[in-house]
């Protein structure tokens, strides 16, 4: 299957596409629902549905390339140095990975493909109901619930967090520790909040994690643990949006869609967000140029 299948023009599908889409359909090591190996199917599936047209331009235009998704039967250690080859590949010809999750342990090896291929700092915005800042949980080091652990403690990679409203005491020790920058999701909703601002000393490169429980539960259902009280649609692309000002998008995926039967609403939401975000880059890109 292709992102935006039906929509593209030959040209606009050809290897050398601005954006470079890698399914991830990886599941193992969820926690409570179930149906993340389902996600990337179902997104791309569901982006056939969609209109070129975004906010007064077509993004599609700076070209969608969707490669071979990456074998998931394998043990977890391979699959993630398998994703970190295809980053670090795309990143190194010019082009942005969009890796489509699939559980969020899935970022570590496509933030490190990036860091590898771009060789100076890079740092991250996360979109999430959850830090994911435990050590090794549930006795994975990899686990979806310690990918920015991994980044953030052992690789050193700066971080800001959006949306958070659940996480442990060690986490909120984690972000103390490592500076990590966050507004969580009750200031974000009750104060109405749309804009941020990174400090100065934060990385130019940004590689954007957006964790689809970071929406409220109302508006996406479809993933292995929904919390109450999350960010609205809108609100979200804005956060991302003003965080990019003055930068400059890197990589980004779009993780744990756990579609549900009968239920494609929740597929076509994430498939239109992932391309609002291939738009907001573009826009980023334009005024970083201007």
């Amino acid at each position: 299957m292709i992102f935006l299948d039906s929509e593209l023009t030959h040209s606009e599908r050809s290897p050398d596409a601005h954006f470079q889409i890698v399914p991830m359909p990886l599941e193992k090591t969820v926690s409570y629902g179930s149906g993340t190996a389902d996600g990337p199917a179902a997104l791309i599936e569901a982006s056939d549905q969609l209109e070129r047209l975004w906010r007064g331009f077509e993004p599609c235009a700076e070209g969608i390339y969707t490669t071979p998704a990456i074998d998931c039967s394998v043990p977890l250690e391979y699959a993630l140095d398998s994703l970190a080859a295809r980053t670090e590949s795309i990143a190194r010809a010019g082009h942005i990975p969009v890796t489509l999750g699939g559980e969020h342990s899935l970022t570590w090896a496509a933030v490190m493909g990036v860091k590898r291929a771009l060789d100076r700092p890079v740092g991250i915005i996360q979109i999430d109901a959850h830090a994911d800042l435990r050590r090794a949980y549930q006795g994975f080091r990899h686990s979806h619930a310690s990918v920015m652990q991994l980044l953030v403690e052992e690789e050193g990679t700066p971080l800001a967090q959006y949306g958070v409203r659940a996480l442990c005491q060690e986490e909120a020790e984690i972000r103390a520790a490592s500076n990590v920058i966050f507004i969580d999701a009750e200031d974000l909703v009750t104060g109405n909040i749309h804009e941020v601002s990174l400090p100065d000393d934060f990385p130019e490169d940004i590689y954007v994690s957006f964790d689809l429980d970071g929406l409220d539960a109302h508006i996406m259902p479809a993933t292995g643990t929904p919390v109450p009280g999350g960010l609205g649609y809108y609100q979200a692309l804005a956060l991302v949006r003003s965080a990019l000002k003055g930068r400059r998008c890197v990589g980004l995926d779009v993780v744990e869609l756990a579609p549900i039967a009968g239920w494609d609403v929740w597929n076509f939401t994430a498939a239109q967000l992932t391309y609002a975000l291939m738009g907001i880059v573009l826009e980023t890109e334009g005024d970083a140029r201007g």
